[in-house]
């Protein structure tokens, strides 16, 4: 699964939700032991910090536009 926290330049949250949905990913809301990845972009909430705390991956607004034209194995180049 694939949380977005923040504003991204190029999606809007809809838009991000909508992009992951349609490569077969799950967006959710909340960031979790679960979530796969999570997305950053400009003045992120607290999800960003919990993502950090957790270890989880955490991806800019470049590297979710890898992830989303490559999917993860796109971004281990």
């Amino acid at each position: 699964s694939v949380v977005v926290t923040g504003s991204l330049a190029g999606f809007t949250r809809d838009e991000a939700q909508q992009a992951i949905a349609a490569r077969g990913g799950k967006a959710t809301s909340s960031v979790s032991r679960k979530t796969d990845f999570v997305v950053v972009g400009q003045n992120p909430g607290s999800k960003a910090a919990k993502a950090e705390q957790l270890g989880l991956p955490v991806l800019d607004e470049e590297g979710f536009r890898v992830l989303l034209a490559e999917g993860p194995d796109g971004l281990n180049k």
